[in-house]
C-alpha cells in the first residue's frame, strides 16, 4: 500500500469520526431537549438546544470542506502553489509559501465564521459585532500575522535547513515563542483588541487582592474589558505566569454575578495555580509538540515524491499544519480526561476559598447566560470536554439534580 493510500485512508478515518461523533450527539440533544429543562429556565434550556444542534450541524459542514481541502492540496494545491510562487531567495520563499496556505485556508473557512458571528450567534443573542468592527479586528489580526507570525516562520525555516535535527531545535523554538505569547498575551496583545481599565469598584478590587494574597499571589492589576461590544458571554481570566498576575474580569460578568459568586470563579481559578495545573497544560501541550516535530522531522521523502513536491522548508511546514489537527485530535481524549479532573479538583477549591453554593450559583448563572446546554452525549464528551459536564459538576458541590428522562 502506498504512503499516499495509508494516509487518505488514515484522514478518512478522522474525519468519518467527527462526523459521526457530531450526529451522535445532534441525536441526543434532539431526544434530551424534550425532557424538563435542568439548571437553566426552560426558555434557555430549549435555545441552548437548539445552538449546540445548529453549532454541530455546521461543524459537519466544516468537517467536509476540511476533508475537501485536504485532497485539494494533496493532489493539486501543494504543487500549484510550488509553481506560482517563483522567489529565488529559498527563505523568502519559504515564509511566503507558507503565508499563502494559511491565507488560502482563512478565506475557505472565512464564510463559515461570517455566518457563524452574523447569523447564528446573532440569532441565538450572543453576537453584538458590527461589520465595522470585525473588519478592524480582521485586519489588527492580520498584522499580527504578517509581522510576527512572518518572523516566526523565518526563524522556523532557518532551523530546519540546519539539518537531519532540525525538529529538535525547532521544537524548543516554538515551544519558547508560546509561552511568551501566553506571557504577554493580557498586557501587549489583548489590549490591541479591547479595552482595559481599572476596576472602579475597589470594594471588589480589594476582595479579589485578598484573594489571590491568599494562595501567595499579587496582583498586577485588576482590569475589566469591554467584551460586550462583540459578545454577551461570560467569562474572566488570570493573566501572566509565576506569582504575580493580572486579573481580567468582563464587563458582562461583573453586571450579572454578585461580589460573592464572582470570587467564588475566581477562587476556582486560583485553584488550578494552587494545583499547579497551568504547568502540567504547559507539560502536556509540549509532550503534544514534541511528538508532532518528532514525526515532521522525520517525514520520509517517498512521501514527498508522492505529492509531487520537493522535501523543502515550507513543504515540509504545509505538512505539519495539513496533519496536526489529526493527531491533536486523537491526543484531546487524554488532554480532556486530565483537564476534567483538574476542574473537579478547582471546584472544590473555590468552594472553600469562598463557599460551595457561591460556586454553584455562579455557574449555573454562567450556564444560562451563555446558553450552554448542560446534557451530551457520552462520546462527545470523551473527544471535546475540557471541563466536566456542568450537571456533574454541580453534584459535586452538592447541588440536588434530577435529569431522568420523563419520557
Amino acid at each position: 500500500m502506498s504512503i499516499l493510500l495509508t494516509i487518505g485512508i488514515i484522514y478518512f478515518i478522522y474525519v468519518l469520526t467527527k462526523i459521526y461523533i457530531s450526529t451522535m450527539e445532534i441525536g441526543y440533544i434532539s431526544r434530551a431537549k424534550q425532557d424538563p429543562a435542568v439548571i437553566l429556565a426552560p426558555s434557555n434550556y430549549i435555545k441552548a438546544a437548539n445552538y449546540k444542534i445548529a453549532t454541530q450541524r455546521m461543524e459537519m459542514l466544516t468537517t467536509l470542506v476540511e476533508y475537501l481541502m485536504f485532497i485539494f492540496w494533496i493532489g493539486f494545491g501543494l504543487k500549484w502553489l510550488e509553481r506560482v510562487i517563483t522567489i529565488g531567495d529559498p527563505t523568502l520563499k519559504s515564509v511566503v509559501y507558507v503565508m499563502a496556505f494559511v491565507v488560502i485556508g482563512y478565506l475557505v473557512s472565512l464564510p463559515f465564521d461570517l455566518y457563524k458571528t452574523f447569523y447564528l450567534d446573532k440569532k441565538f443573542g450572543f453576537s453584538n459585532m458590527t461589520p465595522r468592527l470585525y473588519i478592524v479586528d480582521t485586519l489588527k489580526s492580520a498584522a499580527l500575522f504578517f509581522i510576527f507570525g512572518g518572523a516566526i516562520l523565518y526563524v522556523l525555516v532557518k532551523f530546519i535547513g540546519m539539518g537531519e535535527n532540525w525538529w529538535i531545535w525547532g521544537f524548543g523554538f516554538i515551544f519558547v515563542v508560546i509561552l511568551i505569547i501566553n506571557l504577554i498575551y493580557p498586557t501587549l496583545i489583548a489590549p490591541i483588541f479591547n479595552k482595559f481599565e481599572v476596576l472602579k469598584d475597589e470594594n471588589l478590587r480589594g476582595s479579589i487582592e485578598k484573594l489571590l494574597s491568599k494562595v501567595g499571589l499579587r496582583s498586577d492589576g485588576v482590569f475589566t474589558i469591554d467584551a460586550s461590544k462583540r459578545d454577551n458571554r461570560l467569562n474572566a481570566y488570570f493573566g501572566g505566569l509565576g506569582k504575580s498576575k493580572r486579573v481580567v474580569l468582563y464587563d458582562t460578568l461583573i453586571e450579572k454575578l454578585n461580589e460573592s459568586e464572582l470570587l467564588a470563579v475566581l477562587g476556582h481559578e486560583l485553584g488550578h495555580y494552587k494545583h499547579k495545573d497551568i504547568l502540567k497544560n504547559i507539560f502536556m501541550t509540549g509532550t503534544l509538540m514534541f511528538i508532532l516535530f518528532y514525526i515532521f522531522g522525520h517525514l520520509p521523502q517517498s512521501l514527498f515524491d508522492a505529492v509531487g513536491i520537493p522535501k523543502a522548508p515550507h513543504t515540509i511546514i504545509a505538512l505539519f499544519l495539513i496533519f496536526t489537527p489529526i493527531i491533536s485530535f486523537f491526543f484531546m481524549p487524554f488532554m480532556g480526561m486530565v483537564s476534567r479532573s483538574n476542574e473537579y479538583a478547582a471546584d472544590r477549591f473555590g468552594a472553600q476559598m469562598q463557599d460551595a453554593p457561591a460556586l454553584a450559583n455562579a455557574l449555573q448563572k454562567l450556564a444560562n447566560e451563555n446558553k450552554s446546554f448542560p446534557k451530551s452525549h457520552p462520546l462527545f464528551i470523551f473527544f471535546y470536554y475540557t471541563h466536566p459536564p456542568l450537571i456533574e459538576r454541580l453534584r459535586h458541590l452538592g447541588v440536588k439534580i434530577d435529569d431522568a428522562p420523563k419520557r
